[in-house]
């Protein structure tokens, strides 16, 4: 691709590493791009949806003037793929915490399991997790949750169009999920484990689907760099 490329627009497709931050991959691109290219600091670079650092997968990254169309990127319908833990909760709903308690699982079988998940297909309310970038009182929930603040946030609105269970392994539930702008796993974790009468976290998260956009063509953000250097 050439320096035009990038500047005309370019939606180039990220498969953000375990423990790598959205900002830190579009960073890296942008940085390669720019040192590649002498482009000056008005080069627009940004992503259509954040993945959590404990995520990996498809991130959209949008260069010149397709930063536009961000905000339709981030509309688009996403899926996923993970693991469920059962029988523990975290506080942040994934592994970024602690356990806080431990709950029964010897009630749970393959047929609830399988019949739970059809609570949450369909148009349903979901409050985020505390440990979330939502604003409340001005302020990220992350942020005050972190201090130890109580926080609260309201429910809202969201989308489940496919939930799949494919593989049980023992407390280990491995998901694949369709769904809209604005649904957390990590919630659906949560509220799946108090649906099952015990707990659970997310132990595992994948984001395989944007829209029409799969991570099956995306490449690491290093593979980008490299192959950008030998152009």
């Amino acid at each position: 691709m050439t320096k035009e490329d990038f500047l005309e627009g370019q939606i180039l497709l990220i498969d953000k590493p375990l423990h790598w931050t959205s900002f830190q991959a579009v960073n890296k691109l942008k940085w390669a791009i720019r040192k590649q290219f002498d482009l000056g600091k008005k080069f627009k670079i940004g992503h259509a949806g954040t993945l959590d650092p404990l995520a990996t997968g498809l991130l959209l990254i949008c260069t010149g003037k397709f930063t536009k169309k961000i905000p339709d990127l981030q509309g688009q319908k996403k899926e996923y793929t993970g693991t469920f833990t059962l029988g523990a909760t975290t506080p942040s709903y994934d592994l970024e915490t602690d356990v806080d308690a431990i709950f029964p699982t010897e009630h749970i079988t393959e047929e609830l399991i399988r019949k739970t998940t059809r609570q949450f297909l369909g148009e349903i309310e979901q409050v985020p997790p505390i440990f979330s970038a939502v604003k409340k009182d001005g302020k990220r929930a992350y942020e005050l949750a972190r201090k130890g603040e109580e926080v609260k946030l309201k429910s809202r609105k969201i989308s489940i169009y496919e939930f799949e269970i494919t593989k049980i392994d023992m407390l280990d539930i491995h998901f694949r999920i369709s769904c809209s702008k604005g649904t957390y796993i990590r919630s659906l974790a949560n509220d799946f484990g108090s649906a099952l009468d015990s707990g659970a976290h997310l132990s595992s998260l994948r984001r395989t689907k944007i829209g029409d956009y799969s991570v099956d063509k995306s490449i690491g953000p290093e593979l980008f760099k490299e192959r950008l250097q030998h152009s």
